[in-house]
């Protein structure tokens, strides 16, 4: 699962720190995520589609095992 979350957070001028501070969650976690080596629980998925006030699939790209 790719996302957006790097894009989005430092578009806003979010820093990594601020961002798991308030999502309750270690930096190496939000580095984890935009790094892709990290998949979010379901919980903390909508937590940052909140957090950006956006829809989680706007977040993140969901993709089959084709790509698609």
């Amino acid at each position: 699962m790719k996302n957006r979350i790097e894009e989005i957070r430092k578009a806003r001028g979010i820093r990594q720190e601020d961002f798991a501070k308030a999502l309750g969650v270690s930096r190496q976690t939000i580095s984890s995520l935009e790094n892709g080596r990290y998949n979010p629980s379901i919980f903390l998925a909508h937590n940052i589609a909140r957090y950006f006030g956006m829809a989680i699939e706007e977040v993140f790209l969901f993709e089959d095992e084709d790509g698609r």
